[in-house]
């Protein structure tokens, strides 16, 4: 599995910006360490990991393993981000391309429309992400 990036989950830096944090995700995304993706969720926060299939805990982390598990980095393009006090809505653009670890094309795309929280520490994190958040059931 190749990546963009090569951190440790410990050096994940959370941000106290909310319009940076899909960024911090496609880092941690591109470290292909589903520990470093799990530090950008609140504890029980919430992935949708397919149209109408909202998973959380052990099942967030073994559906965001799948996602790693293509062999690709996510490219994401933040379109609108909406505050109000600590709770940010984030309207992102994203795309998974390339030749998947199984040697076939991938093309994974998609609009989030994801949910975070300021925590007490002041920094972002994932209360609801929905990666397919403008699709159909």
């Amino acid at each position: 599995m190749t990546f963009d990036f090569n951190i440790h989950p410990d050096s994940v830096q959370l941000t106290d910006d909310a319009s940076q944090h899909p960024w911090i995700f496609a880092r941690a995304f591109n470290s292909g360490d589903v520990a470093a993706v799990e530090q950008v969720y609140e504890p029980d926060g919430v992935l949708v990991a397919a149209p109408g299939q909202a998973v959380t805990g052990a099942a967030r982390v073994a559906a965001n393993q799948r996602f790693l598990d293509v062999g690709l980095p996510i490219d994401v393009r933040p379109r609108h981000v909406y505050l109000a006090d600590d709770i940010a809505l984030l309207i992102v653009d994203w795309t998974i391309d390339g030749q998947g670890a199984d040697g076939q094309h991938v093309h994974l795309e998609g609009t989030a429309t994801d949910v975070a929280r300021r925590g007490p520490d002041g920094c972002w994190r994932y209360v609801i992400d929905n990666p397919f958040g403008t699709a159909r059931l």
